[in-house]
This record gives structure tokens, sequence and C-alpha cells, in this order.
């Protein structure tokens, strides 16, 4: 840090001089927040019950030397870039708490409209009486975010999710131990949707890498530097991954389904491409509060018109 602190410094006074050494990082704008979030985690294995609202009533406290040390290794951890969801362990998405750690990505607000958009077209199928007990397959679940926040909006839902990496795995059963609905999530190891090969399902929704390996340089050093590769980035132009589940969301996906995407900033126009050729149709996209295409959507048509010729002929 900037200067030597005191042995045992009050609240106040660490919070300020957290302030100020988070003033000079890439991120001044979050100094007050960050300085605040940190000392909060800082003081839970003392005083579990800190708040905000406790930092302000007991700034005339004095930190522990054990605590003023834990907080003062948690700042300069977040003046070198990490993200302050890796040092706290901790990460909100949909109302709903998280444990993340550097295994995997950490779950954001945009991938929010993805599960709302879900949701939204599960229940409209229940009252529509097509379907009592969807079928979703989250693919690439990493945290869980998508898979707990499903399950715990939708308690009649089948949810399975897939993930390729051991350890992102282990830390997505934890998130629904956390969350209570470990016994209604299945939790399958493997590549995409192979783990599912020979299953069809109503929906399929995934946050799949899709960030150009061209664009690794302009990225935040918070995320290039500590969130996991293999999660954000998909070949040259970020579609790799696309390429390989869309078809396979195709197959698995029965009459009807819905295939639900997360793309990236400039990628409507390749994804349409993409959705077409494999012959998914009602595609639409949702946009996240910035006003980008945030949310691809596509359904698998009901019948096929050489099917549907087949029918049409065998009444004649």
């Amino acid at each position: 840090m900037a200067s030597t602190p005191i042995a045992r410094p009050t609240l106040r006074c660490a919070l300020d001089e957290a302030r100020s050494v988070l003033a000079a990082s890439p991120h001044p704008e979050r100094a007050q927040r960050d300085a605040e979030t940190l000392l909060m985690h800082a003081l839970r294995g003392s005083q579990p019950e800190v708040n905000q609202a406790w930092l302000i009533a007991h700034d005339d406290e004095m930190l522990a030397p054990s605590t003023a040390a834990a907080f003062r290794d948690s700042i300069e951890r977040r003046c070198a870039g990490e993200p302050i969801q890796y040092i706290s362990g901790e990460a909100e998405f949909y109302g709903l708490p998280f444990a993340v750690d550097r295994d995997v990505l950490i779950p954001r607000p945009e991938t929010e409209h993805l599960v709302e958009k879900t949701i939204g077209l599960a229940q409209e199928l229940r009252e529509a009486g097509m379907i009592s007990e969807p079928r979703i397959v989250d693919v690439g679940t990493g945290s869980g975010a998508i898979a707990v926040a499903l399950a715990h909006a939708l308690p009649l839902a089948e949810i399975t999710a897939t993930e390729i990496s051991p350890a992102a795995l282990a830390v997505a059963k934890a998130n629904a131990t956390r969350n209570g609905v470990a016994e209604r999530v299945r939790f399958l190891a493997g590549d995409l949707l192979e783990p599912a090969a020979g299953e069809t399902f109503d929906f399929v929704v995934s946050n799949p890498p899709y960030v150009a390996e061209r664009e690794r340089a302009t990225l935040d050093v918070e995320v290039r530097d500590y969130e996991p590769g293999q999660a954000l980035f998909a070949g040259e132009d970020g579609l790799d991954v696309y390429r390989r589940l869309v078809p396979e969301a195709f197959s698995v996906l029965k009459a009807g389904g819905f295939l639900l995407l997360e793309i990236g900033s400039g990628q409507q126009e390749a994804m349409q491409a993409l959705l077409k050729k494999e012959g998914f149709t009602g595609i639409e996209y949702s946009a996240d509060l910035q006003g980008i295409p945030r949310v691809a959507t596509a359904r698998r048509r009901w019948m096929s018109m050489s099917a549907l010729g087949l029918e049409i002929l065998g009444t004649m």
C-alpha cells in the first residue's frame, strides 16, 4: 500500500486509507464501494452480521491485527487487478449467492436476461398446456449460476447442467447445495451436449465462450489475467463453440423446443446465419440494458416441411 498503516486502525481509518489507495487503481470510480466490500469480507469471520449499516455504526471500533492484515492483503490484490468477487469468493446472480473462484467465470448481470427469457418461455408453455415439467439443459454451466437460478425459479422443471471442467463442476455442485436445489439439478461432466447424448429437452440454454482471440489484448486486466480462458475464448472470431453447439442443440431439442444463447456484441448477423443453416425458426434477439443484442432465441419447428407434406399426402 502507499503508506505503512498503523497496527490497529479504526474501521473509519482503514476505509479512508483503502479508498485513497484504490483511487489510484484502474477503476477509481469503484474505490469506496470496493473498500467497503473488502472490509466487510475481512470482518465476517468475527462479525457474520456485518453490512454497510454496521460499518457506519461501528466506524470508531478498532480492527484486530489479523483482520487489518487480511484487509491490507485484499486491497493489494484488488490494486493488482484481481476481481473483487475472487478476493471475497462471492458473487450475486439473479438475487442468489454464489461462491466463485478462478476456475469459473464471474456471473454477470447481462446473463440474467438469458435466465429471464427462459423462465418467461417456460411459463408461457406451461400456461398454454404444452408442457408441465420442462426439461432444461444448461450447457457449460461454470459456477452453476444459470442452472441454479432456473431451478430456483421453476420448481417443476427438470434441470440438467453439463460442464467440461471438473473444477468448475465442483463449484457448480456446491452452489446448487448452497441454494437448496442440489436434488433438482443433475450435473454431467463432459463437452457441450455429449454427456446428454440420446436425451431430448424442451430448452437448451447456454452462455458459452464467445470472445474472439483477436480481442484478447483489448480486455480489461480483471478479465484477461484472472478469469479462465477456456470459458472466455472461442477461436479467432469467437464463434467456434457456437458452430458445434447449434447443431448439437437442434439434435436434442424436442419439436417446438427452444434454444437460448448469450451472444457477444456484433455477433447477431453471424448467429442468424448459423441458426438458419441448422433449420431453426422464430429467431429473435433480446437486448441488454445497453441496447446490445444479448440473447438469441430460436425454435425447432414442430414438424419439418417434408414430414408435413407426407402427412398431407396421407390424408388425400
